[in-house]
Formats: structure tokens, C-alpha cells, sequence
């Protein structure tokens, strides 16, 4: 009989330590549907969500509920992710602190590196896969000091 530990990925243990009880996380994204997915996949591990569809919005998300993590899309219509992210930067702290994931559906070199040194600390392709997703979230949690 075959031994079950074997088809383990490494990273299981890993995420099966880290407990995302009680974050606190701002979604930001146009899309409905992109919006809802990430929302489910986030409170399955019991993550306190707070979403906005647009980047003003978020704004006013980001001073009220002050974040653990923000998850912005880039990819959206008058303010991108970009510009948003650059946004939150020059907020005052513990705002302009706050770790973040862009997320895209167009996987480049050069979006990749414009998110990177726009602000984010992480890049992410759409379909978000759940399991990439809370890895990242934990891996900006010990790289960050949150955990």
C-alpha cells in the first residue's frame, strides 16, 4: 500500500501552520465574479474581508478598515492598480505600510516589474489559484513581521 504522505505537496505542511483567522484583507477589483471568487476563497480560511470595485473606493475602504493585506487588481478602468497602489504609498502609516498582492489576468516581465516597483510586494495571475493565493498571503506575513 502506497504511503499517503508521498503525494504531499512540500508546501502542505506549511499551509496547514499558518491559520489566516482573523486578518484583515481588502479586495479591490472591477470584476464582479473575480471579486466574489476571491472573497470565497478568502473567508474559507476565515480571513475578515472588506471590498471595493474601484480604486476610489478602495481608498476609503484602506482608511477606515486598515488592512493587514491588500489584494488590487491592475487592470482597472479610470484609476488602474498602478496608480492606486502609488496612492497608498503616500497615505500616512500604518496605511502606507500595508503589504500587497497586484493581481492581472496579463502575465508579463514588464507588468510584473512595473507592480513590483509601483509598490507591490507580490504579483499574481488571474485565475487566482487558492492554494498560490494564501501561500503568498503567509509568505508577506513572515516577510513582513504580521505573523
Amino acid at each position: 500500500m502506497a504511503d499517503p504522505s508521498e503525494n504531499r505537496h512540500p508546501d502542505d505542511d506549511v499551509k496547514k501552520s499558518q491559520t489566516l483567522d482573523g486578518l484583515r484583507i481588502v479586495v479591490v477589483d472591477d470584476d464582479t465574479d473575480s471579486l466574489v471568487l476571491t472573497t470565497f476563497i478568502l473567508e474559507s480560511y476565515g480571513v475578515q474581508i472588506m471590498t471595493a470595485t474601484s480604486a476610489l473606493e478602495a481608498l476609503e475602504v484602506i482608511k477606515q478598515f486598515t488592512p493587514d493585506i491588500l489584494i488590487i487588481d491592475i487592470a482597472m478602468p479610470e484609476v488602474d492598480g498602478y496608480s492606486l497602489i502609488r496612492r497608498v504609498r503616500t497615505l500616512n502609516p500604518p496605511q502606507n505600510e500595508i503589504p500587497a498582492i497586484a493581481i492581472t489576468a496579463m502575465d508579463s516581465e514588464e507588468g510584473r516589474d512595473l507592480a513590483l516597483t509601483s509598490g507591490f510586494q507580490s504579483y499574481l495571475i488571474k485565475p487566482i489559484d487558492p492554494n498560490e493565493l494564501v501561500t503568498e498571503i503567509a509568505n508577506l506575513l513572515i516577510k513582513n513581521h504580521r505573523v
